[in-house]
Protein backbone atom coordinates (compact mmCIF):
# COMPACT_ATOMS: atom_id res chain seq x y z
CA UNK A 1 0.00 0.00 0.00
CA UNK A 2 2.74 2.39 1.05
CA UNK A 3 4.61 2.10 -2.33
CA UNK A 4 1.17 2.77 -4.33
CA UNK A 5 1.23 6.04 -2.59
CA UNK A 6 4.22 6.91 -3.17
CA UNK A 7 3.93 6.25 -6.87
CA UNK A 8 0.75 8.01 -6.65
CA UNK A 9 2.37 11.12 -5.30
CA UNK A 10 5.59 10.86 -7.91
CA UNK A 11 2.93 10.87 -10.98
CA UNK A 12 1.15 14.06 -9.12
CA UNK A 13 4.49 15.37 -8.23
CA UNK A 14 5.63 14.86 -12.34
CA UNK A 15 2.52 16.35 -13.49
CA UNK A 16 2.32 19.36 -11.42
CA UNK A 17 5.57 20.16 -13.00
CA UNK A 18 4.65 19.80 -16.18
CA UNK A 19 2.04 22.18 -15.66
CA UNK A 20 4.16 24.89 -13.85
CA UNK A 21 6.28 24.54 -16.60
CA UNK A 22 4.31 24.45 -19.62
CA UNK A 23 4.88 27.73 -21.71
CA UNK A 24 2.03 29.69 -21.24
CA UNK A 25 0.21 31.45 -24.24
CA UNK A 26 1.16 34.55 -23.20
CA UNK A 27 5.04 33.88 -23.03
CA UNK A 28 5.29 32.10 -26.11
CA UNK A 29 7.81 34.00 -28.17
CA UNK A 30 6.90 37.12 -30.07
CA UNK A 31 7.43 36.45 -34.04
CA UNK A 32 10.63 38.33 -34.63
CA UNK A 33 9.91 41.09 -37.76
CA UNK A 34 12.39 42.72 -39.92
CA UNK A 35 13.90 45.89 -39.36
CA UNK A 36 13.35 46.60 -35.80
CA UNK A 37 16.93 48.07 -36.18
CA UNK A 38 18.45 48.22 -39.56
CA UNK A 39 21.48 46.01 -40.30
CA UNK A 40 24.81 45.89 -40.26
CA UNK A 41 26.11 48.13 -43.14
CA UNK A 42 27.78 46.80 -46.05
CA UNK A 43 31.62 46.35 -45.76
CA UNK A 44 31.63 47.86 -49.75
CA UNK A 45 30.13 50.76 -51.81
CA UNK A 46 28.27 49.52 -55.41
CA UNK A 47 25.46 50.25 -56.99
CA UNK A 48 23.25 47.28 -55.15
CA UNK A 49 24.80 47.88 -51.51
CA UNK A 50 23.39 51.56 -51.90
CA UNK A 51 19.94 50.77 -52.93
CA UNK A 52 19.98 47.98 -50.51
CA UNK A 53 20.51 50.82 -47.59
CA UNK A 54 17.96 52.38 -49.14
CA UNK A 55 15.53 50.11 -48.70
CA UNK A 56 17.52 48.98 -45.23
CA UNK A 57 16.53 52.37 -44.06
CA UNK A 58 12.76 52.18 -45.79
CA UNK A 59 12.10 49.08 -43.97
CA UNK A 60 13.50 50.66 -40.47
CA UNK A 61 10.59 53.73 -40.83
CA UNK A 62 8.00 52.12 -41.30
CA UNK A 63 8.68 49.17 -38.57
CA UNK A 64 8.47 51.70 -36.11
CA UNK A 65 6.06 53.85 -38.12
CA UNK A 66 3.77 51.31 -37.72
CA UNK A 67 4.41 49.94 -34.30
CA UNK A 68 1.99 49.78 -31.91
CA UNK A 69 -0.98 51.49 -33.88
CA UNK A 70 -4.20 51.58 -32.62
CA UNK A 71 -7.49 51.28 -34.35
CA UNK A 72 -8.61 54.58 -33.90
CA UNK A 73 -4.74 55.59 -35.76
CA UNK A 74 -6.00 53.02 -38.84
CA UNK A 75 -8.59 55.12 -39.08
CA UNK A 76 -7.64 58.61 -39.21
CA UNK A 77 -7.11 60.67 -41.90
CA UNK A 78 -6.28 65.05 -41.73
CA UNK A 79 -9.09 65.29 -43.93
CA UNK A 80 -12.25 63.96 -45.66
CA UNK A 81 -10.19 64.14 -48.73
CA UNK A 82 -7.37 62.39 -48.11
CA UNK A 83 -6.27 58.81 -47.13
CA UNK A 84 -6.66 57.55 -43.74
CA UNK A 85 -3.99 55.23 -42.56
CA UNK A 86 -5.03 52.15 -43.15
CA UNK A 87 -5.13 53.18 -46.72
CA UNK A 88 -1.90 54.58 -47.03
CA UNK A 89 -0.72 51.45 -45.72
CA UNK A 90 -2.12 49.50 -48.32
CA UNK A 91 -0.75 51.78 -50.64
CA UNK A 92 2.79 51.06 -48.91
CA UNK A 93 2.11 47.53 -49.05
CA UNK A 94 1.28 47.37 -52.50
CA UNK A 95 4.70 49.44 -53.48
CA UNK A 96 6.66 46.70 -51.54
CA UNK A 97 5.12 43.94 -54.37
CA UNK A 98 6.49 46.68 -56.90
CA UNK A 99 10.00 46.45 -55.29
CA UNK A 100 10.24 43.21 -54.24
CA UNK A 101 9.19 42.15 -57.86
CA UNK A 102 11.61 43.99 -59.48
CA UNK A 103 14.71 42.54 -59.32
CA UNK A 104 13.62 39.69 -60.10
CA UNK A 105 11.92 41.30 -63.12
CA UNK A 106 8.75 40.04 -62.96
CA UNK A 107 5.35 41.47 -63.56
CA UNK A 108 3.08 43.65 -61.48
CA UNK A 109 -0.37 42.34 -62.71
CA UNK A 110 -3.33 44.75 -61.87
CA UNK A 111 -6.13 42.98 -60.55
CA UNK A 112 -9.22 43.89 -58.91
CA UNK A 113 -9.51 40.95 -56.99
CA UNK A 114 -6.88 41.71 -54.37
CA UNK A 115 -6.95 38.96 -51.15
CA UNK A 116 -8.17 40.55 -47.71
CA UNK A 117 -5.25 40.85 -44.69
CA UNK A 118 -5.48 42.02 -41.88
CA UNK A 119 -3.35 45.36 -40.87
CA UNK A 120 -0.61 42.99 -39.02
CA UNK A 121 -0.31 40.26 -41.89
CA UNK A 122 -0.10 43.72 -44.40
CA UNK A 123 2.61 44.74 -41.80
CA UNK A 124 4.98 42.30 -41.81
CA UNK A 125 3.95 41.07 -45.58
CA UNK A 126 5.66 44.76 -46.48
CA UNK A 127 8.56 44.44 -43.95
CA UNK A 128 9.19 41.02 -45.17
CA UNK A 129 9.27 42.13 -49.30
CA UNK A 130 11.30 44.99 -48.16
CA UNK A 131 13.94 42.85 -46.63
CA UNK A 132 13.80 40.27 -49.67
CA UNK A 133 14.40 43.11 -52.00
CA UNK A 134 17.22 44.58 -49.69
CA UNK A 135 18.80 40.72 -50.18
CA UNK A 136 18.41 40.81 -53.65
CA UNK A 137 20.16 43.56 -54.74
CA UNK A 138 23.10 43.88 -52.23
CA UNK A 139 24.13 39.88 -53.38
CA UNK A 140 23.49 41.25 -57.01
CA UNK A 141 26.79 41.80 -59.36
CA UNK A 142 28.45 44.86 -60.82
CA UNK A 143 25.83 44.66 -64.17
CA UNK A 144 22.96 43.67 -62.59
CA UNK A 145 21.02 46.29 -61.93
CA UNK A 146 20.91 47.19 -65.41
CA UNK A 147 18.81 44.04 -65.65
CA UNK A 148 16.66 45.13 -63.55
CA UNK A 149 13.09 46.16 -65.02
CA UNK A 150 10.02 47.45 -63.42
CA UNK A 151 7.57 45.91 -65.54
CA UNK A 152 3.57 46.55 -65.14
CA UNK A 153 0.95 44.46 -66.75
CA UNK A 154 -2.70 44.32 -67.47
CA UNK A 155 -4.80 42.13 -69.54
CA UNK A 156 -4.12 44.13 -72.33
CA UNK A 157 -1.28 45.96 -72.13
CA UNK A 158 2.57 45.45 -70.74
CA UNK A 159 5.15 48.37 -70.03
CA UNK A 160 8.16 48.06 -68.57
CA UNK A 161 11.14 50.63 -66.83
CA UNK A 162 14.52 50.36 -65.89
CA UNK A 163 15.38 50.29 -62.35
CA UNK A 164 16.38 53.82 -62.46
CA UNK A 165 12.02 54.99 -61.94
CA UNK A 166 12.29 52.46 -59.65
CA UNK A 167 14.70 54.42 -57.02
CA UNK A 168 12.41 58.21 -57.78
CA UNK A 169 9.43 56.37 -57.66
CA UNK A 170 7.97 53.50 -55.53
CA UNK A 171 11.08 53.63 -53.58
CA UNK A 172 11.06 57.42 -52.87
CA UNK A 173 7.29 56.80 -52.49
CA UNK A 174 7.55 54.14 -50.37
CA UNK A 175 9.50 56.91 -47.84
CA UNK A 176 7.10 59.76 -48.45
CA UNK A 177 4.04 57.57 -47.21
CA UNK A 178 5.74 55.94 -44.42
CA UNK A 179 6.32 60.06 -43.14
CA UNK A 180 2.55 60.39 -43.35
CA UNK A 181 1.88 57.39 -41.21
CA UNK A 182 4.03 59.00 -38.53
CA UNK A 183 2.04 62.64 -39.07
CA UNK A 184 -0.81 60.99 -39.13
CA UNK A 185 -0.18 59.03 -35.59
CA UNK A 186 1.11 61.95 -33.93
CA UNK A 187 -2.76 64.14 -35.13
CA UNK A 188 -4.27 60.86 -33.67
CA UNK A 189 -2.99 60.73 -30.15
CA UNK A 190 -0.06 58.36 -30.52
CA UNK A 191 3.34 59.83 -31.59
CA UNK A 192 6.25 57.96 -33.12
CA UNK A 193 7.50 55.21 -30.13
CA UNK A 194 10.34 57.40 -27.99
CA UNK A 195 13.80 56.31 -28.11
CA UNK A 196 13.99 54.92 -31.98
CA UNK A 197 17.01 56.66 -33.44
CA UNK A 198 16.51 56.43 -37.32
CA UNK A 199 20.04 57.86 -37.83
CA UNK A 200 21.49 55.27 -35.61
CA UNK A 201 19.10 52.74 -36.85
CA UNK A 202 18.10 51.43 -33.17
CA UNK A 203 15.90 51.88 -29.98
CA UNK A 204 17.27 52.86 -26.87
CA UNK A 205 15.57 50.32 -24.27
Amino acid sequence: MRKVLIFAALILLFTATELLTEEKPEEKAVEKLPYYEIPEYPETYSAGTVVGRMLDGLGHRYYWATEGLREEDLAFRPSPEARTSAETIDHIYGLSLTIVNAPQSLPNIRSKDKPEMTFAEKRKATLENIAAASKMVKAGKADDMENYKVIFQSDENRSEFPFWNMLNGPIADAVWHTGQIVSFRRSSGNPFPKGVSVFMGKKRE
